[in-house]
């Protein structure tokens, strides 16, 4: 199993405009965030915690989670709730929106980096996000 733990710096993306439209992202938002290039920390600590912070231009996010527990993500104009597991050795993000929709994100290691796929379930939308290692 690759390394979750570490610091990721966004390469390309595949889909993420079609798929910011599909979850609701209004256009402008949906714009600056198809074009900002995130860097990825994830960490955990000795109690177990996890923590997943994305860093763009625009916006720092932070979420501190233990798998398995539910938790809240603060979106711009929603509160979702979360669960993340270790699942086939991805750290596996189940969300539920306010109007009950599932969203998935999916982060994959490998030695040399991360894939992140992002899983819209009432439209069936997915995107990835590909991140280099440092």
């Amino acid at each position: 199993m690759a390394q979750m733990v570490g610091i990721y710096t966004h390469t390309h993306s595949e889909n993420l405009d079609d798929y910011f439209k599909a979850v609701g992202v209004p256009y402008i938002p949906r714009k600056m965030m198809c074009s900002s290039n995130p860097t990825i920390e994830i960490s955990k600590n000795e109690d177990g915690q996890w923590t997943i912070t994305t860093k763009t231009l625009f916006r720092n996010v932070s979420y501190t989670f233990k798998l398995g527990e539910e938790y809240e993500e603060t979106m711009p104009g929603a509160t979702i709730k979360s669960t993340t597991i270790i699942k086939d050795d991805k750290l596996v993000t189940e969300c539920i929106s306010p109007d009950n929709t599932t969203i998935t994100r999916i982060y994959e290691f490998t030695d040399t980096g991360l894939t992140l796929t992002y899983k819209h379930e009432k439209s069936g939308k997915e995107a990835v996000r590909h991140f280099k290692r440092e």
